[in-house]
């Protein structure tokens, strides 16, 4: 990805429901009578389709297309080059949005998602974007991590498809250990920006105490936000690992204790 100029025009926007209400509303008010597919339409999430991602066709509608570059923080989506047709590129988005990891694990891929989008894409080598691209020519979104929203620091992200031959993408497609690894990073880094919002702490003090936490072994979901409250409460506390023969509630309790004695 890198965050060069971007080609002028863009004929498709994948925009993701669940970000991009202002953008919905516009486009029903301004852009009727542009073609439009909800992802989700023939699927099995069929039922949350109404809250899921809109295919737009901007093919006809270059001022959309300009819009959508001058104002990302609107529309906030994915945007497409392709010359494949409206049922070609509706079916391979499909068939991206499920996907399979570990021995009988599957998952709905949020990939619509800009967040997502940063991390997933970022996972793949140019034979894993050739089959995830398909019949995407050039893919390009205003966003970036969740730690480059947190201090301001989003751009214009781009992928170009490499175009090699390899196979076409698989119904359920396996996750590479690699893709997995980024996504479980962007949910660890999408708690941390949420945190720091509710709480109105610093990203990187807040990311710092979660890898001091993981560190120690609170891989617990409940036993990390029980972490997090205690450094947040102790921040200049000196750390003495619990013994490592302790569950890991039973270690966060150590070091409470442990801390609230050096406060006597």
């Amino acid at each position: 990805m890198s965050g060069v100029a971007l080609e002028p025009i863009a004929q498709w926007l994948l925009l993701d429901g669940a970000d991009a209400a202002r953008a919905l509303t516009t486009l029903r008010q301004g852009f009727a009578g542009l073609p439009s597919f909800k992802l989700f339409d023939g699927t099995e999430f069929e039922p949350v389709s109404e809250h899921g991602p809109v295919l737009v066709d901007m093919r006809d509608s270059p001022a959309l297309a300009s819009l959508c570059h001058t104002d990302p923080d609107t529309w906030r989506g994915l945007l497409m080059d392709s010359d494949a047709s409206p049922r070609e590129l509706l079916s391979h988005l499909q068939r991206m949005l499920t996907v399979s990891f570990g021995m009988s694990h599957r998952a709905l891929l949020s990939y619509y998602n800009r967040q997502t989008a940063s991390y997933f894409f970022d996972a793949c080598d140019a034979a894993e974007l050739s089959r995830w691209l398909g019949p995407i020519r050039l893919l390009h979104w205003f966003g970036g991590t969740w730690a480059d929203r947190a201090i301001g620091s989003q751009g214009w992200q781009q992928l170009r498809n490499p175009g090699l031959a390899v196979e076409p993408l698989s119904i359920e497609e396996s996750l590479t250990r690699r893709q997995c690894e980024r996504l479980q990073t962007c949910l660890l880094e999408q708690h941390i920006w949420r945190w720091c919002q509710s709480l109105g702490t610093d990203y990187a003090a807040m990311a710092s105490h979660v890898q001091q936490g993981l560190a120690l072994g609170f891989s617990d979901r409940t036993v990390l936000e029980g972490w997090l409250w205690l450094r947040l409460q102790h921040p200049r506390a000196v750390l003495v690992p619990p013994p490592q023969d302790l569950t890991q509630q039973e270690r966060l309790d150590h070091v409470r204790r442990q801390w609230r004695s050096d406060q006597i």
